[in-house]
């Protein structure tokens, strides 16, 4: 059993928590973190969803939901890790922006990280494949109905700031 901590409207934790799968209460709201994992060549690390799974099938970048007592970032590591094998420090992890829907404020991150796709580790029952994809694919890909409307809507918004950070330079 998973617990979540509940956040106010305003992202204030109000000392409760929440039983993962059980209904909201009003005004209460939880905390999702994803993370655009990019190479610096122009590619971001789409992961795809096993079977068994919401939107089975569909690609997606890394994410889920904090569990209790952890921050924004030390959820991001976590899952990142958990999905694909990829270990990052909190601090690494760049903010971008947080949204926020009827339950739940999604906190969004992005990572350079330049590894071949055979390095990432799968988590069972989570994730069956894992690709680099170029932004013309991603937007092919979201078009196509191969990433789910939500993500697709996430990366349009985040995608200028991913470009930027994602041009080909040099190592230092």
């Amino acid at each position: 059993m998973e617990w979540n901590d509940v956040y106010d409207e305003h992202k204030n934790p109000t000392g409760r928590l929440h039983r993962r799968g059980s209904p909201w209460g009003p005004g209460d709201y939880g905390l999702v973190v994803c993370v655009w994992v990019y190479d610096g060549r122009g590619r971001v690390l789409l992961t795809r969803r096993a079977p068994g799974k919401s939107f089975a099938g569909t690609w997606e970048n890394s994410g889920g939901a904090a569990q209790t007592g952890e921050s924004s970032r030390q959820a991001m590591a976590r899952e990142l890790y958990e999905e694909t094998g990829i270990r990052a420090r909190p601090e690494e992890f760049e903010y971008l922006d947080t949204d926020r829907d009827k339950n739940m404020f999604y906190d969004h991150y992005c990572l350079k990280r330049r590894l071949p796709i055979e390095e990432i580790r799968l988590q069972p029952g989570e994730t069956d494949d894992a690709m680099w994809a170029s932004f013309p694919k991603v937007r092919w890909m979201i078009r196509t109905g191969k990433i789910c409307a939500i993500i697709g809507q996430q990366f349009y918004r985040q995608e200028r700031a991913l470009k930027l950070r994602n041009m080909n330079k040099p190592e230092p």
